[in-house]
Parts: structure tokens; C-alpha cells; sequence
């Protein structure tokens, strides 16, 4: 599939192919709230310093027999001192799970001009990754990266976008073909009037393909941004299925879409946040103690602000490397929100 998860394409690029059979620097967990940890690395048979298992689907089953779990996702992840950081992804019975769409059932597809200019652009996107030239700007709504070959493919999207829209829009809701449909979840997303994408590209939040989701959030994050920064657009993004996606068993769901959340919660509008505690409150809370700390912002920060630390608190938290004081407190807000007589 020409297709690749963009936060994954640098650990592909920097040696984490199973053929190589990384080693594990970090072994970390999501969804995980009663079976015990001890049991889950018993089955998987693995620990930090050990090969990668080499086959997912394998390592996977291994921890379905685990009582308590319903389902597991194994993802490799880059990376901890030079070495692969193994994220668990389990789904426990009586958990919140996250619900997909029924796939696309017809025969639409994008022209060829659009997939061929996206497939050129993911390889151009694939040499900078390894010169390192990853910087992008997000203030207009969409992605324009500093690397110039990269930038030119975008900014053609912008005319294709426009021009293509009714197609865009078709094969995002309705076409078989995911790999069409994450390319015009992306490609959807250079439209001069972001107001008229965002509903399609709230749609492709519960897209059962994943790099549609991700395509999806990353584009959704882009406007989110341009709300920001241009409050008089009157740009509204839902957070309701960023908010669900963080139960999610797709670790990459989960990242995604807690750094949109970090965009959306800038302004702690009280109806977000009180949807954050009640549907997505242990996920954040694991995903503030993550051992990888790149990976733990995003979920400290949503920590924090839940837990009412105003926003230079949360930054000298971070830099002294003092997380027990956020969950601590995290967890005493929560206690004194579920207390009888307490509005929810």
C-alpha cells in the first residue's frame, strides 16, 4: 500500500524493520486499568532489551488469552537511545471501546492526477525525514513544510483541493479503496474554505483504515490551529471523536489525537473538559506517565489542565521532571468530582 502514517515513516527510515529485528528499549502500556502487568509481559514473552517479536499477529493473540482482555494491538514506536519503544494496547472487558464505520462500498476513486502528486509527495516527504528537514507551518490551516520539494507538492494540493472538491468529498465517505481514501483526507484538507471540509473530515475521525484517521486528524489539527489564530472565521471543530479516540486500541489513534486535544483545550472551555474527564480520564492519565517523554507531553499537559495547574505550572512541572505532583493532584480532582452532591 503506497499509503504511510507520517509519524511512522521516520521510524521506518531509521531502522526499525522487522527484517533488522530492533531491540526494545521501552515497554509501555495503553488501556490497561485491572489486568496486571505482570501477566501481560508473562505472555508476551518479552522485555527491554530483547528482539522485537516477529510477528505482531503472533504476539497479539499470546496476550488475548490473558483473562480480562478482550483485544490487544502491539506498535513499535521510535525511539528510546537508539531502540524500538514497544507500546501494549489492550482493551479490557467493560471498557470503553471506540466504534469504526462500516467501510466504503463503491467504486469511486480520485484522479489520477491527485494520487500520483500525493505518491510524489510522500517521497519527497521520505528523503527530508532523512535529512531531517521535518519542519512545517500549520498557522494557514494545512501543512506547508520548509523543505522545498516538499512544499510544492503541497502547494499544488491547494489547486487540486479546489478543484476536486465534490470528488474529495465522495471517495472520503464513500469509496472501498482506503488508500484513495486517505489521500483525499489529507488532500481535503487544502481547501480554500476549511469550513466547508470540517464535517467531512469529522466523518473520517471512526474511518475503520488508520492512516484515513490520521490523515483525518492531522488535517482537522491544521484548522484547529487557524481557529486559533483567527478566532473570526468562526471555525468549530467538535472534539467528540478526538475525545473518544483516545480509547482507541490504535496507539497512533491515541497520539493523534491527544495533540489535537492539547489545541482544542487551550481555552478550557468548561463543556470540553468536563467531556474529558468523564470519557477519557484514564486514558490520560496513563498516557501522562508514559516512559518515552515526547510521547508523555501531550497527555501531561491534558493532565494538567484537568486538573485546574494553570499553564506555567504544567511547563515547571515538566522541566523538573515532576509528574508524581500532576497525577496526585489529577487524581484528588477527580475524587472531589465524583463526590455525591457534586455537579458532573
Amino acid at each position: 500500500m503506497v499509503v504511510i502514517r507520517f509519524c511512522l515513516l521516520a521510524a521506518l527510515l531509521t531502522g526499525l524493520l522487522p527484517a533488522q529485528a530492533p531491540r526494545i528499549g521501552i515497554i509501555d502500556f495503553y488501556g490497561r486499568q485491572n489486568v496486571a502487568e505482570a501477566k501481560l509481559l508473562k505472555a508476551l514473552g518479552k522485555q527491554p532489551g530483547d528482539e522485537l517479536p516477529r510477528s505482531k499477529g503472533d504476539a497479539e493473540e499470546q496476550l488475548e488469552q490473558v483473562e480480562g482482555v478482550v483485544r490487544a494491538n502491539l506498535e513499535a514506536a521510535c525511539c528510546e537511545d537508539g531502540k524500538a519503544i514497544l507500546y501494549i494496547g489492550i482493551e479490557e472487558k467493560g471498557a470503553p471501546h471506540f466504534d469504526f464505520n462500516a467501510p466504503g462500498a463503491e467504486a469511486v476513486l480520485l484522479p489520477r492526477e491527485v494520487h500520483d502528486e500525493y505518491v510524489a509527495f510522500l517521497a519527497s516527504v521520505g528523503l527530508a525525514v532523512r535529512g531531517g528537514d521535518t519542519a512545517e507551518d500549520l498557522s494557514r490551516g494545512h501543512s506547508l513544510m520548509a523543505n522545498p520539494a516538499c512544499r510544492a507538492h503541497q502547494e499544488k494540493f491547494l489547486a487540486l483541493a479546489e478543484a476536486e472538491l465534490p470528488r474529495l468529498r465522495q471517495v472520503l465517505r464513500s469509496s472501498f479503496d482506503e488508500e484513495h481514501r486517505a489521500i483525499a483526507a489529507y488532500v481535503i484538507g487544502y481547501a480554500p474554505k476549511k469550513e466547508a471540509v470540517i464535517d467531512d473530515l469529522q466523518y473520517s475521525l471512526r474511518d475503520p483504515d488508520d492512516t484515513v484517521r490520521n490523515n483525518a486528524m492531522r488535517s482537522l489539527a491544521a484548522i484547529a490551529i487557524l481557529s486559533q489564530k483567527q478566532p473570526e472565521l468562526e471555525l468549530k471543530i467538535s472534539p467528540t471523536w478526538f475525545i473518544e479516540s483516545l480509547n482507541s486500541i490504535i496507539w497512533q489513534d491515541r497520539i493523534t489525537a491527544a495533540n489535537t486535544l492539547v489545541t482544542l483545550t487551550e481555552t478550557r472551555e468548561e463543556r470540553i473538559m468536563t467531556h474529558l474527564r468523564e470519557r477519557a480520564l484514564p486514558a490520560i492519565r496513563e498516557m501522562a506517565a508514559w516512559k518515552h517523554l515526547p510521547h508523555a507531553l501531550p497527555g501531561f499537559i491534558l493532565a494538567g489542565r484537568i486538573a485546574g495547574f494553570g499553564e506555567t505550572e504544567i511547563q515547571d512541572l515538566w522541566k523538573r521532571g515532576d509528574r508524581k505532583t500532576l497525577l496526585a493532584k489529577l487524581s484528588a480532582s477527580d475524587k472531589r468530582a465524583k463526590q455525591p452532591g457534586r455537579p458532573k
